[in-house]
């Protein structure tokens, strides 16, 4: 019996093996063999002699980030991804118990809604956005106009622009994150919730002792990503809602934009690549730290 037993178990695995053969492919191909290339942040890359045939420079590529611009661009783009991960968080978490509660097929109109600006290319979005925050044909601005209030010069003012980009943030991903908390709430057992209500527990006594106990994996998982990701800014978000503008940078300037700026103007692939390895091992540190908060925590909630 044992060893049919085996046998039965091994080839279920072979078959779950086979179906998720592609993606390891894909992975492997996209994500494990370009590593490789991280030795050029420690050369001083030529595109006539190639990743081997340029001068090894160490850590030399590592200093540009030890400039004064460093603790600025450091502070913007963790300041500004730990918003995006509270808010969009509480939001989506929100929007997604609000479906939960609602009945008919209003929820999948509601759903489909918050669901299109995910799909917007940030490119165009900016248009969207410039619609509403150009200095002089903007909806705002023409609204302020009309009330005899003075425009307001957005591109000027580079205190609006955290609440600004928090709040584009939510509308573009809100809509995401809502349906992978949605997807966790119809997962839910329904009897939970019929023992509750003949227990005499309102809509709200569910929802606190229920739907979020029963959402908390899945919040701290999603929260452990973005932690991983806390060093990683947005790229399109930052660069074509801003038009890179140079009097929005004290607030606006993170990393991303920073290594794209290099780039562009010095040409120089081993400091980007420097940027890039350091924002992938603090990244990777940061989710092994916080996976340990949770588990000191609560074990069972822990990502690994």
């Amino acid at each position: 019996m044992k060893k049919s037993f085996n046998l039965s178990k091994s080839k279920t695995n072979r078959e779950l093996l086979f179906i998720t053969l592609p993606a390891i492919i894909f992975v492997f191909i996209f994500s494990y063999i370009p590593m490789g290339g991280v030795i050029i942040a420690f050369k001083n890359y030529k595109f006539s002699k190639g990743i081997f045939g340029s001068e090894w420079v160490g850590i030399e590529n590592f200093r540009f980030l030890l400039t004064s611009n460093t603790a600025r661009i450091v502070r913007n783009t963790i300041g500004m991804n730990s918003l995006f991960i509270i808010s969009g968080a509480v939001i989506s978490v929100a929007f997604a118990l609000f479906l939960f509660e609602m009945s008919g097929s209003y929820v999948k109109i509601y759903q489909t809604t918050m669901f299109i600006p995910y799909f917007f290319s940030w490119v165009v979005v900016s248009y969207i956005f410039t619609g509403f925050f150009d200095m002089d044909l903007g909806l705002i601005n023409s609204l302020l106009k009309q009330f005899g209030a003075e425009p307001i010069y957005w591109f000027n003012k580079p205190g609006y622009w955290p609440a600004i980009l928090v709040i584009v943030h939510i509308w573009k991903s809100a809509g995401y994150g809502c349906v992978i908390y949605y997807s966790t709430l119809i997962g839910i057992d329904t009897e939970y919730y019929e023992a509750a209500k003949l227990d005499g527990a309102n809509r709200w006594q569910q929802i606190k002792n229920i739907s979020l106990p029963m959402l908390k994996p899945m919040i701290i998982i999603i929260v452990i990503l973005g932690i991983g990701k806390i060093f990683n800014a947005d790229f399109g978000m930052f660069y074509f809602l801003t038009k890179d503008t140079g009097t929005l940078y004290p607030t606006t300037d993170v990393i991303d934009t920073y290594i794209f700026r290099t780039f562009r103007v010095l040409g120089d692939t081993g400091m980007s690549t420097a940027a890039g390895l350091v924002q992938s091992l603090v990244g990777f540190f940061l989710v092994l730290a916080t996976n340990l908060i949770v588990r000191k925590v609560d074990k069972d909630n822990a990502l690994f």
